[in-house]
């Protein structure tokens, strides 16, 4: 059974939160897990996404949402909750005062199990640019001020991301209380695919590849779509659906499914039409779905793709290329830790406008590493991190 990365409930509540709240939001998570458990699912995290804190709380002066930072932390770790998402700052909208977005850096340093976000853009409201260098001080800051700089880890720029995403950071809700599941699907891919060239003996056809995908993600997941439906009702919480992002995790990558269909090794040409057509299939599914549905490369989540970086075969632009046909952008990218607010502000100025052109949800997480020059190797002692060379 392919595992679930994240179970995430969304939290209808509006900030503050209370721990009565917390308390009932983590009974919940914990007794749909022991269902999924039950079920024969690996349940890797189990995670709230809220309203976007800073909304909620827009006049509250800032001494006192950082004070409440530190109750919520404290009302999570009493419940067991170590995943939640405080939502994004809506940078994207005019009255939006840019000075909020320092807040984050507080939140996130103080609060290990938060994650945040600012949208930049939005397909209503379009890409608010003057935003940009902001965020890229906040990026810079949060390099600094974290330890190994993993509050950058937990924080991302969105550009057209609805709410309802189960994948954190980008996770946050609006509207009743909900359910979605994202997957860690990728091994289950690779097979998939590798199995299928290998019988052919030539490269598999785009719409080969996304047929493929589209069958093999139906008749694996179809039991799990129903019972998280179940699940959503017992509960009474509005079913979001799965996210059916071939989520990476370390070993598990997704460039063996890339890289089986016959084209070469991701970076070679054809790396594009393989990317479009995995991704075809997995927005073509009769399965109930949400947030991304695309494929993520994720560089320093993704083992083997750390090492295609390493190896020199991607770069930056060629990985934004990429994400116009598929998933999520600039995922978890290692810069070197002078990088300038300039070239921060700059890349997530490309992301935001590429999302906004082609009307798609991406976002932007950029790592700048403390203390390391192109070159040099990273030394991240997260399990949630592989290291590769900064380039």
């Amino acid at each position: 059974m392919v595992p679930i990365r994240t179970i995430t409930l969304g939290v209808a509540e509006p900030h503050p939160l209370t721990p009565a709240i917390v308390r009932r939001l983590a009974q919940q998570l914990r007794a749909i897990a022991a269902r999924l458990h039950e079920a024969g699912y690996e349940v890797q995290t189990q995670r709230l996404a809220t309203r976007p804190l800073l909304s909620d709380l827009a006049a509250w002066p800032a001494k006192d949402v950082e004070r409440y930072g530190r109750e919520l932390q404290e009302m999570l770790t009493e419940s067991e909750i170590v995943f939640c998402s405080l939502g994004p700052a809506l940078a994207v909208e005019p009255g939006f005062p840019l000075e909020r977005l320092a807040l984050l850096v507080d939140l996130l340093s103080a609060g290990p199990a938060f994650s945040a976000s600012v949208l930049l853009a939005s397909s209503e409201q379009g890409l608010r640019h003057d935003a940009a260098p902001a965020v890229a001080r906040l990026i810079l800051r949060l390099a600094r001020e974290t330890p190994e700089g993993d509050g950058n880890f937990r924080f991302a720029a969105l550009a057209c991301v609805e709410p309802g995403c189960p994948f954190f950071p980008a996770a946050y809700h609006r509207g009743p209380a909900s359910l979605g599941l994202g997957l860690q699907g990728a091994p289950l891919l690779g097979q998939a695919l590798g199995a299928a060239a290998a019988e052919a003996h030539h490269p598999l056809a785009p719409e080969t590849i996304s047929a493929i995908v589209r069958r093999t993600l139906e008749e694996q997941l179809g039991p799990l779509a129903g019972l998280a439906r179940v699940l959503s009702d017992e509960h009474q919480l509005h079913y979001n659906g799965l996210d059916l992002s071939p989520a990476p995790l370390g070993e598990e990558s997704i460039v063996p499914a890339l890289e089986a269909c016959g084209y070469g090794l991701i970076g070679d040409p054809g790396t594009l039409t393989v990317a479009a057509a995995i991704t075809r299939g997995l927005q073509s599914t009769a399965l109930p779905t949400c947030g991304y549905c695309g494929l993520m490369l994720p560089v320093l989540e993704d083992a083997l793709l750390g090492r295609r970086w390493e190896e020199g075969r991607l770069h930056i632009h060629q990985l934004l290329l990429y994400s116009a046909v598929c998933g999520t952008g600039l995922d978890t990218i290692p810069l070197p830790g002078d990088s300038s607010e300039q070239t921060i502000a700059g890349l997530l100025l490309d992301v935001a406008t590429l999302a906004t052109r082609l009307r798609k949800p991406l976002a932007a997480r950029l790592f700048p590493v403390p203390g390391k020059r192109p070159g040099e190797r990273t030394t991240f002692t997260s399990p949630y991190l592989t290291n590769t060379r900064i380039r």
